[in-house]
């Protein structure tokens, strides 16, 4: 049976190449997924780690009669908030910034490293600590910490549902081997999110498996990453 909050949630999940950033083959291969999440009731929604193609991701969300309000950062990485990546540039959140004003959240640990990469300064950075909650309209949204694959990365807890960015996918997680990864970090936010319910929806930075989410509990089950733990 559906609840009012149910109703009043507005989820969605756009994969690069496929609902936005169509026919560019960079973007294609590199599966981002991007994420909206607002509150149907107010039509405001934030979203999550828009690259790519700013301008598809505002319109996707303009046709369900959804406004733009703010950027929810996963971490700091150019094919999720924008900037140069194996010599491609990436338009990501600067270039929302051009069409629209609004809070770009980030988690403290990254704001130095989002304004290197990404190009946006300090005025438009809101800077979260861990367990922070973030409101649109009535939806709230917690902001859970996950060091390791950068050192501000983040996820997002909303309504029974995980938005992980690159901390963890369906299979394995994040890469540990970039400037100001952890694998410490990494093995203690693994261990977090392990605590997480099993009914929780997971919905990854990544389509790196043939599904596009799954519950905690499969994953846990199933992701090697969690061995042992």
């Amino acid at each position: 049976m559906r609840t009012d909050a149910d109703d009043r949630l507005y989820f969605r999940q756009m994969l690069s190449g496929r609902d936005f950033a169509v026919g560019n083959p960079f973007a294609t291969q590199m599966v981002n997924f991007a994420y909206a999440i607002g509150d149907r009731s107010t039509g405001e929604c934030l979203l999550v780690d828009p690259a790519w193609d700013v301008e598809g991701l505002i319109s996707n969300v303009g046709d369900d009669g959804m406004t733009v309000t703010g950027v929810l950062a996963t971490h700091y990485h150019a094919d999720h908030v924008g900037g140069s990546i194996m010599g491609h540039d990436i338009e990501g959140v600067a270039a929302l910034l051009g069409h629209l004003s609004c809070p770009v959240h980030v988690q403290a640990e990254e704001v130095e490293w989002m304004e290197r990469t990404s190009g946006v300064g300090t005025d438009h950075l809101v800077a979260h600590a861990p367990g922070d909650v973030i409101t649109v309209g009535e939806v709230e949204i917690r902001l859970v910490h996950t060091p390791g694959h950068t050192p501000g990365s983040q996820c997002f807890l909303v309504d029974g549902r995980l938005v992980a960015g690159d901390t963890l996918f369906l299979d394995g997680c994040g890469r540990t081997d970039l400037p100001g990864s952890d694998p410490t970090a990494m093995a203690e936010s693994l261990r977090t999110l392990h605590r997480v319910d099993d009914e929780v929806v997971l919905y990854p930075g990544h389509r790196y498996s043939v599904a596009s989410c799954a519950t905690m509990g499969s994953v846990k089950q199933s992701n090697f990453v969690f061995d042992g733990l």
